[in-house]
């Protein structure tokens, strides 16, 4: 647990304190008061850790609630809060949850993913890495899919790497768990409404404010709901270089999705015409994925192209491919380069890829 922490949470969290210090574990699961699991590896795997009784438990989870000013009891059976570290917590009451009390603590990871880490990790090709930093050099705008814990905010982080110190970015965030290092960052995160259902401030109206604060690179922490007609109107109308991720599992899902999100904004649209938005809004999708063996790996990135009899198109430009499972359990494979970006020769042109 971070110094930083009250001595009352530190008390109540002492069944699980040590996993809350090892940075290897990436999540701690409390599904009632007897049964923790924990994350290491992109592996679930039970503890012996256990809570004194239920009571136990939920004095824990509420008093995370009381430590960020928020409630959580028979009336608001429901919480999301975050830790002094910064690690995210999600926690269900009964009768809600019929085990107890359940919780899901998200690990804030103090070391900051980076490109050469990706690398180490066999998450991406040397020319993958090429061609990322080529996509966001040229300021093509681009979504990051994937499942949930596949590595999408982590990868997203080391997209915003790439974006140039002299510019101006402004991250939005329902948490802040992005850990950009550019110099002019100016970063905002939603609140939620307090116990009378006022005074929320939702990503949509952040997006407001943000395009009025003269920024050069829009990132914003995940695409959940109606903000994404925001988002796909600000791409649409200059703020090119932008980022975003969104729950997706394929490359071409992950437009579906950025379409039903949009529909959620209550704006009457049509689809044809929502469809042309988000064709031209999105440039690339880099997709990532958690496979079998724990590994995550970006295994696909894809250029968006316009569309085709109303349909979207999309040109892979490099693709995971598995071979085999070897006997340790690790899955084998490579990373193909497939298709040239239709910007290949821009980028050439800006020394930004190299000769044919």
């Amino acid at each position: 647990m971070s110094p930083a922490a009250p001595t009352f949470l530190v008390l109540f969290l002492e069944p699980i304190r040590r996993y809350l210090e090892d940075d290897d574990i990436s999540e701690i699961l409390i599904n009632g008061p007897a049964s923790v699991y924990i994350e290491r590896g992109g592996k679930l795997h039970a503890t012996d850790a256990a809570f004194a009784s239920e009571p136990a438990l939920r004095a824990a989870a509420a008093n995370i609630a009381k430590s960020v000013g928020r409630t959580l009891d028979d009336a608001h059976p429901q919480l999301d809060a975050r830790l002094p570290d910064g690690s995210r917590v999600h926690a269900v009451v009964p009768p809600l949850s019929r085990c107890g009390t359940v919780v899901a603590i998200r690990k804030f990871k103090r070391e900051t993913l980076d490109a050469d880490k990706l690398l180490e990790y066999g998450s991406i090709s040397p020319d993958g890495l090429a061609l990322l930093r080529t996509v966001v050099a040229m300021h093509k705008n681009v979504m990051v899919s994937g499942g949930t814990s596949s590595g999408k905010t982590s990868v997203l982080n080391v997209l915003s790497s790439f974006i140039a110190p002299d510019e101006r970015v402004l991250v939005l965030e329902d948490a802040s768990e992005l850990q950009l290092q550019q110099e002019h960052v100016v970063s905002f995160e939603t609140r939620k409404p307090d116990a009378h259902g006022k005074g929320g401030i939702t990503i949509r109206d952040l997006i407001f404010s943000a395009l009025r604060l003269r920024p050069d690179r829009l990132v914003i922490g995940e695409i959940r709901g109606g903000e994404a007609l925001d988002l796909l109107q600000a791409l649409n109308t200059g703020h090119a270089g932008s980022m975003s991720t969104i729950h997706a599992n394929a490359p071409l899902e992950c437009l579906f999705r950025l379409e039903t999100c949009a529909l959620l904004s209550g704006i009457d649209i049509p689809l044809a015409a929502l469809r042309a938005q988000v064709a031209s809004a999105v440039d690339v999708v880099v997709h990532t994925a958690r496979l079998p063996d724990g590994s995550r790996k970006i295994v696909a990135v894809s250029e968006v192209m316009p569309l085709e009899g109303g349909n979207y198109r999309l040109r892979e430009l490099m693709a995971w491919r598995t071979d085999r499972r070897a006997d340790d359990g690790r899955l084998e494979g490579a990373f193909e380069t497939k298709d040239e970006p239709t910007f290949a020769a821009q980028a050439r042109q800006l020394g930004l890829l190299p000769g044919p």
